[in-house]
Order: structure tokens, then sequence, then C-alpha cells
């Protein structure tokens, strides 16, 4: 029996945070067709109204009836969402309102034609973006679309029906739908309906049918609607073949990647690709190598770059930015490193001869690409050229260059006719190829050409018999002549590349560096505020734009109030526009798809959890970044700095967590000690006083002055439990201010002692204190209450009658103080713990606030001392406090010696 194949646990994982995903967002139905008049709309109007006789809440978004008596019977009884009025070429007229939606949030919501584009001031540029939002919020969305709207047949619908579409959507968008009803009608009933008016009105009904509706163009259009509708079946079975493991009918992975350059050929290659995409079920990456000859390429070029990677990122495909000299190597090393099976790229159409002298991209990739197969694509005259290999930046051409091309070319001819009589022709040459080397380091490629050319001339005119003529006596000159040119043509064009390369070089060293000094300079901030402007500091250098970062209040919304510069930049009523890009995650402005209309471009600084701030980039007075590798420069940068603000709130975050478990815990000792240290002694001193109220009359003289006496000690007790909470508070405030005095050590010991006399009573009290010993400059009082509290904590746990040891010494410019006991000793590990506050020993004798010698610990070192326990080898504790001299001590009048 075959045990059936186990499922992949991150294929698993994967689904089921998909799934978790989904289930926060609404749902989006799409109902495709193959053209308009099939009855997309007709069909969600129907599904609607079940959906609504179930106890849905529907809502229609926008409907477009087109006069159809038919469709509009089908709204009747379904709320209509008022529409948003908007000026179009001066026409007024009505667009879905998508906060209207959104504050209505119904639970499903009809948004017709979703490749519709907004009219300008609208906060997006598609309707797609539109239903995307309203997916985000929650709400479940009903569509239409037609299949010649789908970015990836674009190029195929413009062939078959000689259209080129305006309006599309990303195919990314129709893989998101979570259901796809397919609405499909014959072609001869379509034209029918054409025919009876139900489609267009009669004179556009009749333009129709002579372009659109031509029978082919239908037929075509139908095929790529169902096998577009095939292929959407074909991933679902995918996806529950690999749910349920079934691993026999599972394709051969594969990986394309699609090669692209600032050419108008790179959508057509995006385009094919993500057809091959699509129809092997293959993972694919789009990917542009910016080499040193795309350094000086115009803005136009840029922008088209730039458009053409978006493009693709829309269309589901990951996009990819490499640096390198050699196109071929490059993407040839990055397909191995990523696994990719098929390379796709442009075929050459440039010169016959620049191929012939320098090869072509699709040449070393096919030399070069072993077991990776190469796909090369034409060109079409309707869609642009094909991608050509990348040529060098023309450099501005100055007269000044070409004069001082002139003049060295003319010295070089100066020092050939006064040498020719006694250098070889050869030797001559030499100079002339000197000048067009030093030409070459200074001057342009045609500046250079310029130089070879003239340098050839000039040898032939000057240094070659009979002289002052072109002609030459000996045919051989003509190998030199053309050699020469060659070479001199070969060091320009070199000197030119290597020019471009340190340039280019230079360039990538600099964003390294600044992304270096970015990391460095907010790793050391340590508040959110410091961390935002920072940032802003080094953008503004490194990209030469006005940046400026909003932050959140403390109610999650972004305020203009609450930026990195005193100067407001951008209009106050864009505030709305940065809260968008805060809540959605997204860029959006200027140069976006989403609110273009913007004075500024707005990017989201995106922590690993959420957004925290947004960067604006005002376009007025600046330029935006604009290149594929400013734009991700910028991204990094934005990335670094939420991570560095996160960083700053999380840090801040574990040290008021911190302090809220060190809070509880106090209060939970606080509490534990008042329950027990301050209740105890009120209790008795309550039922002390109470009998004596009662019976005192009748009590003899022996238990009154036995009831006194219990009073007054429990009042003593808890007067030093308050006295150490105050002294603690003053403590850790730093209100304590020393009186310092100099004083004996054995004069503060022995008050302490007098105090804890009856405590002390029936322990043997030795001290050895030297008569020599120097005095101390302390606080006596604070001294006084630290032997108290030491000598009490004594007592408290050790066995009654057993002797308490106090020894002092001269040590290293100040005193040594031990106090011993012959009790139980410290728990292991006790002995560090035990000057925490409210920290209460494991002995038998443990009760008490836990404060005394936490209050030990801060006298001691208020006077510049410490103090640490441990256990006696002998048996007991024994606490150490070293204390220093506090400067040059008086002359000590002698000590008489206690014991």
């Amino acid at each position: 029996m075959v045990e059936p194949a186990r499922p992949d646990p991150d294929q698993l994982l994967a689904r089921v945070t998909e799934e978790a995903r989904k289930q926060e967002r609404g749902k989006l139905k799409i109902f495709f067709g193959a053209s308009p008049g099939v009855g997309k709309t007709y069909a969600m109007l129907e599904a609607a109204r079940r959906q609504r006789s179930a106890g849905r809440d529907v809502v229609a978004g926008i409907v477009e009836t087109h006069s159809r008596s038919e469709t509009a019977a089908l709204l009747e009884g379904v709320d209509l969402l008022p529409s948003r009025k908007a000026e179009l070429r001066g026409i007024e007229i009505g667009e879905f309102d998508l906060d209207g939606a959104l504050l209505r949030r119904p639970a499903l919501i009809l948004v017709d034609e979703l490749a519709h584009t907004n009219a300008p001031g609208s906060r997006h540029r598609k309707r797609w973006q539109d239903v995307l939002e309203l997916m985000e919020a929650g709400i479940d969305v009903y569509t239409t679309l037609n299949v010649q709207h789908l970015e990836g047949v674009n190029d195929i619908v413009a062939q078959v029906t000689g259209v080129v579409v305006r309006e599309t959507i990303p195919d990314s968008i129709l893989d998101q739908a979570d259901e796809i009803e397919l609405v499909d009608l014959p072609v001869d009933e379509l034209l029918q309906r054409l025919e009876e008016g139900k489609v267009y009105v009669a004179g556009q009904a009749e333009l129709a049918k002579r372009n659109f509706f031509r029978p082919g163009n239908l037929i075509a259009l139908r095929e790529l609607a169902l096998r577009r509708t095939a292929d959407r079946v074909d991933a679902q079975m995918r996806l529950y073949r690999g749910d349920h493991s079934i691993q026999s009918t599972w394709p051969v992975t594969e990986r394309l990647m699609v090669s692209i350059g600032p050419s108008p050929f790179a959508p057509r290659l995006i385009r094919a690709a993500k057809r091959m995409a699509d129809r092997s079920g293959a993972a694919w990456v789009v990917v542009f190598v910016d080499t040193p000859q795309h350094s000086g390429a115009s803005a136009q070029v840029k922008e088209r770059m730039f458009s053409a990677l978006r493009l693709a990122g829309d269309m589901g495909a990951e996009t990819v930015t490499l640096t390198g000299s050699d196109v071929a190597e490059t993407l040839l090393l990055y397909a191995r490193s990523r696994n990719v099976s098929r390379i796709v790229t442009g075929k050459y159409t440039g010169p016959w001869w620049r191929r012939v002298l320098r090869g072509s991209i699709l040449d070393h990739l096919l030399a070069n690409s072993g077991d990776i197969e190469i796909v090369a694509i034409s060109g079409d005259p309707d869609t642009g050229s094909p991608a050509r290999e990348p040529s060098a930046p023309v450099r501005p051409q100055r007269w000044g260059d070409y004069g001082q091309a002139l003049a060295v070319i003319t010295l070089a001819t100066g020092l050939c006719i006064f040498f020719r009589q006694t250098l070889s022709p050869v030797n001559l040459a030499m100079i002339f190829l000197l000048g067009v080397v030093i030409i070459a380091t200074r001057a342009s490629r045609r500046v250079a050409l310029f130089a070879s050319v003239l340098s050839v001339a000039s040898f032939d005119f000057f240094c070659v018999p009979p002289y002052g003529t072109l002609a030459v006596d000996d045919s051989e000159y003509l190998i030199t002549f053309a050699v020469m040119l060659v070479v001199g043509l070969s060091i320009s064009s070199l000197t030119g590349r290597i020019r471009q390369q340190a340039a280019h070089a230079v360039g990538g060293e600099a964003r390294t560096q600044a992304l270096y000094r970015l990391t460095r300079e907010l790793a050391g901030e340590t508040l959110v505020f410091d961390v935002a402007r920072k940032a802003t500091g080094i953008m503004r250098e490194v990209f030469g734009s006005l940046v400026v970062i909003f932050l959140p209040d403390q109610n999650g919304k972004i305020s203009f109030w609450r930026r990195t510069t005193d100067q407001l930049s951008v209009p106050q009523t864009e505030e709305g526009i940065a809260q968008w890009v805060f809540d959605h995650g997204k860029k959006a402005g200027r140069g976006m798809d989403t609110l273009p209309g913007a004075s500024a471009l707005y990017l989201p600084l995106q922590g690993s959890q959420k957004t925290l701030a947004v960067i604006a980039i005002p376009a007025e007075g600046t330029e935006l970044p604009a290149s594929p590798e400013q734009q991700h420069l910028l991204e990094l940068f934005a990335s670094q700095t939420g991570l560095a603000i996160e960083r700053v709130q999380t840090t801040a975050a574990v040290r008021d967590a911190q302090l809220q478990v060190e809070t509880e815990q106090m209060r939970s000792s606080l509490l534990s000690a008042v329950s027990h240290d301050l209740r105890t002694p009120l209790a008795t001193i309550t039922g002390a006083a109470s009998s004596l109220l009662i019976q005192g009359g009748q009590m003899s003289a022996e238990t009154r002055s036995q009831l006194l006496e219990s009073i007054a000690q429990e009042a003593d007790r808890l007067s030093r439990l308050v006295n150490n909470l105050l002294e603690m508070t003053r403590l850790e405030s730093g209100a304590v201010e020393l009186k310092r005095d100099w004083h004996p050590l054995e004069e503060v010991v022995g008050a302490a002692l007098t105090r804890l006399d009856g405590l002390l009573k029936g322990r043997a009290i030795s001290t050895n204190i030297p008569e020599d010993l120097p005095l101390l400059s302390v606080d006596d009082v604070l001294l006084e209450q630290l032997f108290l509290n030491l000598l009490e904590n004594a007592t408290r746990y050790t066995p009654p009658g057993t002797p308490i040891r106090i020894a002092a010494r001269a040590q290293n410019d100040g005193v040594m103080i031990e106090i011993a006991d012959s009790g139980p000793g410290f728990a292991p590990g006790e002995e560090k713990l035990i000057w925490e506050k409210f920290y209460r020993g494991k002995g038998q004798g443990a009760r008490g606030t836990g404060l005394g010698l936490a209050i030990c610990r801060a006298i001691a070192q208020a006077h510049g001392g410490s103090i640490h326990a441990e256990n006696r080898a002998e048996g007991g504790a024994m606490i150490r406090l070293w204390l220093p001299l506090g400067g040059k001590p008086p002359e000590a009048p002698p000590l008489a010696q206690h014991a």
C-alpha cells in the first residue's frame, strides 16, 4: 500500500496565512465577458437581487445601464449610492463616491466597469483601485470586466482588432478575485442584440458593427475570454492538488526572467512574459541592469524605464534592479542564483556592424546560458522598436574641447616635423597616438574620434613621403593608417567606458555611504522625533529634494503639526492624503496612480508590523526621485528609518513594561507589608487599649503594666516601620542631604546598641573597635539608623540567645566594619537579593517590610561606601560595611574599649 504524500508544512502555513488575510478582506466577484453587450451588468444585478433576497445589505455604488430598460428594471428596490459630481473637459459627470461608500459601509456593493478611469481630482486614478480600498475595508464587491481591458492581452487585442485599448487593469487584480463568473454569448446572438439596439443606440451600433463588432474580432475576443477563464480554473486545480499533496500531476517548477532596457519595446516583453508565466504556472521576475551607460540617459528615457518596471509590478511580477557593466553576464549570474529556467529578451535590430564588432546581449546569452532556455521576441512597428544595446550617454559637446584637441594634434604634428629626419615613421605615429590618448582621457568620445581622424590625416600629410600631400609612395602605409585609426578609436572608446564606469562606481559608493551614514546616525537616537529629524536631514542631502516626515498623534492620526521641519512645504488640505497613505501603507501622490494630482509624493514609513509615519517629498521647487535606483534607494531609506523608529518605540515600550512590572511588584510587596506589619501592631495596640478602657478598673497593676508595655513596644515597632518607608522614599528621591561631621565609630555603634537594649536582651554582644581607628566624616543620624537596621535584622533571623559580634579595622583609606551572627546564614543566592526593596528572607523569622537592608545599602552608597553579605565558614552570616574616611580626620581622643 502506497503511503499518501505528506503535505508540505510551508505550503500549508502559507495557505492558512492567506486564508486568514482573506477573512479580514471583502470578497471580490468579477462578471467576466468577451465584449460589451454580452450581459455582464445584467448578470451582476440578478446575482445582487438574489443576495438582497437572502437578507444582505446590498448597495449599487455605480451601475451603467446604457439606457437598457431590462437592465434598469433590475435596479428597482436596490439602494442607490448618490454619485459624486466631477468635471471632465468642462462637462459635469457623475463619478463613483468612494468616501460615501466607505461611510455607508454596506455588506455588498455593486461597482460596474472595473477598468474605468476616474476623473481628475479623484483619490485614485483607476476604479479598480477604489475596489481594492473597499475590499480592505471589509466590503464585498461585485464588478464587471471585459477581456480586452486586461493588461496582459492588450497588445494581442490591438493586433487582432486594430484598436488600442487605453483603459486596462493589471492581471493580478483578476487573480485576486474570489470568484469569476464568465458571461458568454455566441457571436451571432451578440450581433443580433447589437442590431436590436440592446448594446448601443442606433448610430453608435452601426459604427461599432463596422469597426470593433466584426465577427472575426468577436470570435478572437471570445477565445481570449475562454482561455483566461480556463487559466483561472487551472490555477484553482493546481491549488487543490497542492492542498491535497497530489504530487504526481504537478509540472516541473519554472521561473521566468525578463530582461528589459530603456526601450519602448519593454512593455511588449513584459506582457509576453506574463502570458508565458500564466500558461506554465511559473513565477516571473522582471530585471533591469543599470549599467554605466545609463547614467547619462535623458529624463524621458528614465521615466520610460520606471514606467515599465511599474507596469511589471502591477501585473504581478517581482521587479529587480541590478548593477553591472556587462548586461549579459549580470543577467546570467542572477538567473543562476534564482534558479531561473527561462530568460525572455528582445531581438537585436541595431546596425549590423555594431553587432559584428561588439556582439549583442542575445548573442552573449545564447553563448553562455548553458541549460537556461533563451526566448527572443521580435519587435512590432506599432508597439516600438526592439530593445537595443545600451549606448553611452552623449556628453554635452563644447567647442573648447575641439579646440584643445586641435591644439594637441598641432603640437604632435610640430614634434613629428621636427624629428621626421631622425625618427622612423613608426615612431612618429606613436607621438600622434600619445596625443589621442591625452585627448580621450579629457574629452568626449566624439572629440576623441575627431582627434583620431585628424591625427591619421596629419601623419599622412606631414610625415609620409611625398610630404605635403595625402598620396603615399608605399602602399604599406595604408596598413599603418588603418592601424592608427583603429587603435585611436579603441583607445577613445575604452577610456570613455572606463570614465563612465568610474562615475557609476562613485555614484554607487555614494549611495552605499549614504545608507551606512543613515544607519549609523539613527542607531544612536533614543527619541522618535530625533530619529525622524535626523533621517529627514540626510535624505535632503542625498536626494537634493525637500523632505518632511509627518508623525501620528496619540490617536494614530497624521498631523501636519507633528513634522520634522518648521516649514510646511505642502498644503494643509493634503493632510487627508497623508492619512490615507498612513492607513493603507501604500504610496500616493505626485507620479503615482493614487491621487496623482497631489502636490507631493507621499510614502509610508513601514515597520515590521504597521505603518509608523509618512514621508512627503514636495514637487514644487524640487525634483522627485524618478530613476529606478533613486526609487530603490528612497525605499531603503524609508525602510531603515521605519525600523529605527520601531526600535525606539519598542525600547520605550519594553522600558515602560519593565517599569510597570516593577511597580506592580512593589505595590504587591507594599500591600503585603501593610497588611501584615501594620495590621499586627495596630491590632495589638487596639486590643490592649480596649482591655484597659473596658476592664482597667478590674485589672491588677501587673496586668495593666504588661498591657501598657505591649502598647509601647508595638507603637515603637509601628514607628520604625513608618520611618523606614519614609526614609526609603527620601533616599530614593535624592531629598536627603548628608549632615557630615567627624564622629568616632564607637560612639555611633554605642548609640545604636543603647536604643536596642530591650531587643538585644539575653544576647552576648561583643565589639572590637581599635582605639586608634580614625574618625569618620558621616551623618551620625543616618549611620546610626544603618546599624539599628542591621542589628534588628540579625536578631530577627537568629535564634534567641545567640551572640552577635561587631568588629572594625582600617582598610583602603576607610574603615571596614563587620557584623557577624551565629544563625543559619543566607540561603544560596540570597546574598544579593536581600538588598532589594521589599525582599524578605526565607528563614523562619522572615517578617517585616523588607526595607531595612535596602535602606542600609542606600545610606552606605550615599556616604560613598559599599555593603555586602556573605556566609561564615563556621556558620552564621556576616555583613561587611566599608565607609571612606571622607578626608583627613582630626586627631581623635583615645577611646575606651567596650565589650
